[in-house]
């Protein structure tokens, strides 16, 4: 039987949960500590497939909302055997149909960047927003998730207006040789030119 995971929409008053998102909260994140945290200024787009997606058809599960609040069933593909000791999460997530899930409140720091530096400053998590797209280097974004990501794009700069456009980056370009997400498959003039 599979696991059951309660996606329920709250908010709090000291806690930044966008409207109009479904919140399924994570424990993989914690405060903003350091130098660094007390501007966000940085938006960091990723990608993410579980397992690792060849085609359009390997999308359909919720093995990603199961990753990010530790309840992944490892024993359902050898590739999550391999993953099965991390403790990540991003922000956001937004899946091929455009369906947006936070899982960490935008104030807190949310586990997605890793070894990282952007400017001259290391560990991005401290001082940026992560967001997740479901999808590869490879396989080409939906129209429901670049319309999706310009409105929440949106709504973070509103909150944070020290993300310019300059601010918002790949993974790759703050972890290269170690990360290629959002990959080639990503336009970035298309987005960019949304906001």
């Amino acid at each position: 039987m599979p696991i059951q995971i309660n996606c329920s929409r709250l908010k709090t008053e000291k806690n930044i949960w966008l409207d109009d998102v479904d919140v399924c909260e994570s424990s993989h994140y914690d405060d903003r500590e350091g130098a660094n945290s007390h501007t966000v200024d940085l938006l960091v787009i990723h990608n993410i497939s579980l397992p690792p997606a060849a085609s359009e058809t390997d999308f359909d599960n919720d093995n990603v909302e199961k990753f990010f609040t530790g309840k992944l069933e490892v024993e359902q593909h050898p590739y999550f055997l391999s993953i099965a000791e991390l403790r990540v999460s991003a922000h956001l997530y937004i899946k091929r149909t455009g369906q947006v899930v936070q899982f960490v409140p935008l104030n807190k720091r949310a586990w997605h960047a890793g070894v990282s530096e952007f400017n001259g400053r290391n560990r991005c998590n401290d001082f940026s927003i992560g967001i997740e797209l479901q999808g590869t280097d490879e396989l080409p974004y939906t129209d429901h998730q670049y319309e999706a990501l310009r409105r929440v794009s949106k709504q973070i700069q509103t909150v944070y207006p020290e993300i310019t456009l300059a601010n918002i980056v790949g993974h790759c370009d703050i972890a290269p040789g170690r990360k290629t997400d959002p990959g080639v498959s990503f336009d970035w003039q298309r987005y960019k030119n949304q906001l």
